[in-house]
Formats: structure tokens, C-alpha cells, sequence
């Protein structure tokens, strides 16, 4: 059985990612290979050629993960009688007619979190993201990690995703900025893409933070963030998984995350990281202030959210609960 993971994108993303580390740990369980743009070097890949031509005499697994990917499956369908079509969403809002659309015509549905499962109109098996433990891991000095930054300062506190207004940036410079002036030795920063429509939000919360906020942009290698940064603050009003959440804390940051309905899964307050009402930014300083005060703490609690992540949330679970799938769309 083949395996395919296409990815249509023009530029790489947290998904392109993600997928790259499934082929991987998919190695040795099933075939996987991938097919398309801005993947990297070491992926496994497949031409057109050949899988039209595997297409045609064995069973193929269409992996998608966006619209138009769904739609070149649906095409591939025509010429090769046993590809099965597996879908991925990835969005917490409602499917929008296209996607209700195509989506009748897979064989197997993904969802992230059963809140996403409970919002399609079919059924859907719930396998959360993984992260690869190898790659995302606490660094042996973590003020170290920091000072390598170059922002000056001991410690580090951000949040990593695109800086648009529904990632909750705004919250998290309302609610750090009061406390930034009584703790000199901590930076803020805000790394991520801004695209030229989100300019105007950047350049509001660049003034809200009257100077103290770092603005890196998008990075191509996020792990030396993670390993830098002490706390990371997940302020999105709505996520559809947030793989950033449990890439921190397998680096061992404390995070520190807005309550979205699934994030109690993935973090137990007080012992992993703390939650606190999404969109409440006195609640959020109130647990930034003594994290700040004491950045042992932090520590603490960053330690075990990556033993935590270890534990549970491997990489290589989410590809052995993927492979069964896989095998059950094939035999449809």
C-alpha cells in the first residue's frame, strides 16, 4: 500500500511541517511518500509518473490536507480505480460548501479534536497531532538558548504563529505590558508572519508595547525559539488543534494558553501549563506576574510539560493511529 501526502502550497506552513515529520514516522509502518512544493530536501518523494502508474495496479491512499488537494484526488480517482481518498481538517470553523461538498466522496475522514469531529456532517476519527520528540526538546541551558537569540535580557516570553487579529496577540501585549517595566531582565517577543493586510493590527500593538516588544518575523527554523523563550503564550481566541501549544512544551517552555474547549486534553493547569478565559487579559497578567517574579516556576512547570509530551504525545502514535486508518480506507 502507497501512501501519498500532497501538499499544494505556495509557501511552507506549520501544516507542510507536520507532514513531513507523519512521513517520517511512518517509515518502517507504511509507504509514505509526498508530492508537490516547498517540502524539504530529506522527505521521501513521488513523481507523477510513477503514481499514476503504481495507481493503476496497487492500492494508493490520497492523504489530503486543504480543498485543492481533495480536488486532484477526486481526479486521480478516474485513473486509478483503488486510490482512496483520506481527508484532514484542519479548521475549527464550520466547512463551507465546497469542502461539504468534496468531502462525500472520501473514505476516511481526520479530525484533530472531537469538538472539529462534532462539527462535520459525516463521521470522523479524532487523532490529534503528534510532535517529534527528537527534533522539538528542552536545550541543555535554556538562558543560554536565549542570550544566542540576541535580545538582550535573561529570559523570554512570546507567543509563535502568524500575528493577525484572532491569534489574540493584542491580548497578550495588553495583559504583559503593565508588567514588563518591573522585570528588566525579561523580553517580549512576537515571532511570526505579519502579511500586509495585518500590517496596521502589528503596527497597534507595536505602539500598545511603547518600544518593549521584538518583532523577529517569520523564522524559518522555529526550534531555537522554543529552546529560548521561558514562556510562551498561546492567546488565540480559536485553534483548530494549535500544534505550536504542544511544540513548546516538548521544548519545555510553560505555557500559558487561552481555554480553548480541547486545550484541557493537552494541558493540566498548574502541573503542565495554565489556562486562563480566552480573551481575558487581567487573567492572563495574573498568571504572567508571579512567572515573571519567579522564573523557577516556569521552569518547573516547563520541565514537565515535556515529559508530559513524551508521554503522550509522540509523533509516533499519531502515525501508528494514521497507518490503521490508512488500511481500513484501502479496504473500502
Amino acid at each position: 500500500m502507497l501512501v501519498v501526502h500532497p501538499h499544494f502550497h505556495r509557501r511552507r506552513t506549520g501544516v507542510t511541517a507536520h507532514v513531513e515529520s507523519v512521513l517520517a514516522a511512518l517509515d518502517g509502518v507504511v509507504e509514505g511518500r509526498a508530492l508537490g512544493s516547498s517540502l524539504s530536501a530529506r522527505v521521501s518523494r513521488i513523481g507523477w509518473g510513477e503514481l499514476l502508474r503504481r495507481s493503476r495496479r496497487e492500492p494508493v491512499v490520497w492523504h489530503a490536507h486543504r480543498n485543492n488537494e481533495l480536488l486532484v484526488g477526486l481526479l486521480l480517482r478516474f485513473v486509478g480505480r483503488r486510490v482512496r481518498l483520506v481527508y484532514t481538517r484542519h479548521s475549527a470553523g464550520p466547512p463551507g460548501f465546497l469542502t461539504r461538498l468534496l468531502v462525500r466522496a472520501v473514505h476516511r475522514m481526520v479530525a484533530l479534536t472531537s469538538q472539529v469531529a462534532a462539527g462535520l456532517e459525516r463521521p470522523a476519527a479524532v487523532i490529534g497531532h503528534g510532535v517529534d520528540t527528537r527534533r522539538f526538546h528542552p536545550p541543555g541551558d535554556r538562558e543560554a538558548a536565549f542570550r544566542a537569540l540576541g535580545l538582550g535580557g535573561r529570559f523570554g516570553v512570546g507567543v509563535v504563529g502568524r500575528i493577525r487579529s484572532p491569534k489574540g496577540q493584542a491580548d497578550f501585549v495588553e495583559a504583559l505590558s503593565p508588567l514588563l517595566p518591573s522585570h528588566p531582565e525579561w523580553r517580549a517577543a512576537l515571532v511570526g508572519l505579519a502579511k500586509p493586510a495585518d500590517r496596521p493590527f502589528l503596527d497597534r500593538l507595536r505602539a500598545a508595547a511603547g518600544g518593549a516588544l521584538h518583532l523577529p518575523g517569520e523564522q524559518a527554523d522555529i526550534v531555537p525559539w522554543y529552546q529560548g523563550l521561558t514562556v510562551l503564550v498561546q492567546p488565540s481566541r480559536e485553534e483548530s488543534f494549535s500544534l505550536v501549544l504542544l511544540e513548546a512544551m516538548a521544548s519545555g517552555c510553560c505555557v500559558v494558553a487561552a481555554r480553548l474547549p480541547h486545550f484541557p486534553e493537552l494541558v493540566e493547569h498548574g502541573r503542565t501549563g495554565f489556562l486562563y478565559p480566552p480573551g481575558d487579559t487581567g487573567a492572563l497578567r495574573r498568571l504572567l506576574a508571579p512567572l515573571l517574579a519567579d522564573p523557577s516556576r516556569a521552569g518547573e512547570v516547563g520541565r514537565s510539560a515535556a515529559e508530559e509530551v513524551r508521554r503522550r504525545f509522540g509523533i509516533e502514535s499519531e502515525a501508528l493511529a494514521l497507518a490503521e486508518l490508512y488500511r481500513a480506507a484501502a479496504e473500502a
